[in-house]
Formats: C-alpha cells, structure tokens, sequence
C-alpha cells in the first residue's frame, strides 16, 4: 500500500472531523457535499471502503509518523552522467 504524505493526511482528516462536528451541531441528520468529498477522498488515501475504517487508518498512520525518527537527506553526491 502506498502510504500518503502525513501533511496530507492530517489536512484531510482535520478537515473531515470539523466537518462532522459542525454537521453535528446544526443536527442536519445529513453529511454536506464537501464531507462525502473527504470521505471518499480518505477511503482512497487509505486503501479502505470505509470512513470509519479510515478514519482508523489515518489516526494510526499519523501516529506512527509522530513517533518515527526525523528524516535526513542523503548526503551522497550526485551520480555524474
């Protein structure tokens, strides 16, 4: 599976669960289009059929990116041509 960009990943789920929290609030009963947008953007991202299933995933895969050592560049010079 290919893993997304942890940036990515917390921009959409951020902006996902605020979404839900102010469907929430206004008791709609009914998701907006721009939450079944992210919804479906986030089943993609995280290889699942499911919101809640990727909701799961992502929570998991940035938790896993918080602990994992900083990255660092290679320092190896270029291959010459």
């Amino acid at each position: 599976m290919l893993i997304p960009h942890p940036a990515l990943l917390r921009k959409l789920v951020d902006e996902y669960e605020a979404l839900l929290a102010e469907d929430a609030e206004t008791g709609s009963g009914w998701s907006s289009p721009r939450a079944q947008d992210l919804a479906y953007t986030l089943c993609v991202t995280t290889g699942t059929r499911d919101v809640r299933r990727a909701l799961e995933t992502a929570h998991r895969l940035l938790a896993a990116e918080s602990m994992a050592p900083p990255r660092h560049r290679s320092t190896a010079a270029p291959m010459a041509e």
